[in-house]
């Protein structure tokens, strides 16, 4: 096996700092990331497709995927002789998803809970395929029965608790959405509390509850603790200065293109001088079903909010979205010039 384990990282290395090298100076951390997965995305790949044969001299390059189509061609052609292998499929259903071939996910993913059916995050990795394969971006009855079953298996899964509060807000079942949340704020990061909070508040609003009760203010995070992935500048046209409340609110989202509403990053902000500049990180995620850094594009939301969520409301104003390039390095401006009818 060394023959393949040295040919498999250097492979690895050499094709991730040639994607990666643009963003080392900015996320160093990401690209290290980036190097770790793929290594271990290779490993599990031998595990299923590699053979004593392929590691003869003259086998060891002409066999190699030059692409990660090609590698996932000879992992289906692979587990067609060993249609077995739970751990095969779940790497096909990961790599179907990278390819954006959602329907072909869910079905991967179906299979390997099929041989792996006591796997809670497997659970929870299949039934996030069946949101995305869905056209309407919505979780069905399969997709929640699944959820249920990894919370029996695993009663504080983070993941499956937040699909299902998410299936529960698709449903208008908002104040069971919010109740289903808020054990996750203890267990969450300070970060992804208070989004998560945000997130909490708008349903118990929806539901004609009232907000939560503030909390101790959480300590700010750590300067190093997610490198800015995004940069958004956010105006405010003047003919609309004179429309700014004090207690008005400004929210910054990125959202997944074509995919469900909740966020992949959020910031709320007090409503201060205009322009304001916004860095979104992993760190502005909800929760971590989702993360920015995983998404090649993202839409980008700029409103100033004048009830308490960033849902949109008659009188809030907002900016025109835009579409934008996650780790370009580039700063994406947003104007906020028009008023919600």
């Amino acid at each position: 096996m060394t023959p393949f384990v040295i040919l498999a990282i250097v492979l690895s290395l050499a094709v991730l700092l040639a994607v990666l090298w643009p963003l080392w100076r900015e996320a160093r951390g990401l690209v290290i990331a980036g190097v770790a997965t793929l290594g271990i995305a290779t490993f599990a790949l031998y595990r299923v497709v590699g053979t004593p044969a392929a590691l003869e001299p003259q086998a060891t390059t002409a066999g190699m995927p030059a692409t990660l189509d090609e590698a996932v061609a000879q992992l289906e052609a692979e587990l067609k002789k060993q249609p077995n292998e739970p751990e095969g499929w779940r790497l096909l259903g990961k790599s179907y998803a990278a390819l954006q071939r959602y329907g072909d996910a869910q079905k991967a993913f179906e299979r390997a809970v099929q041989l792996l059916p006591t796997d809670a995050d497997l659970l929870v990795e299949a039934a996030q395929a069946r949101l995305f394969a869905n056209p309407e971006r919505k979780l069905d009855a399969e997709a929640i029965a699944l959820l249920d079953k990894a919370i029996a298996i695993n009663p504080d899964h983070q993941r499956a608790l937040w699909f299902v509060g998410l299936a529960q807000r698709q449903e208008g079942k908002h104040a069971d959405a919010a109740k289903t949340w808020e054990p996750l704020l203890a267990k969450v990061d300070p970060n992804t509390a208070a989004t998560l909070r945000t997130q909490i508040n708008e349903a118990r609003a929806e539901a004609g509850l009232p907000p939560l009760a503030e909390t101790a203010p959480t300590p700010a995070p750590a300067a190093d603790a997610a490198p800015a992935l995004l940069t958004v500048t956010v105006d405010l046209a003047p003919a609309l200065k004179s429309k700014l409340a004090p207690d008005d609110t400004l929210f910054v989202f990125a959202r997944q293109m074509g995919g469900p509403p909740m966020p992949v990053a959020a910031k709320r902000l007090p409503v201060s001088a205009f322009p304001v500049t916004v860095p979104l990180s992993d760190g502005d995620s909800p929760m971590p079903t989702l993360k920015l850094s995983q998404l090649p594009q993202v839409q980008l939301v700029a409103r100033v909010a004048k009830g308490s969520g960033p849902a949109a409301q008659s009188g809030d104003l907002e900016a025109d979205a835009v579409t934008a390039d996650v780790n370009a390095g580039k700063t994406y401006t947003l104007t906020i010039d028009r008023v919600v009818p």
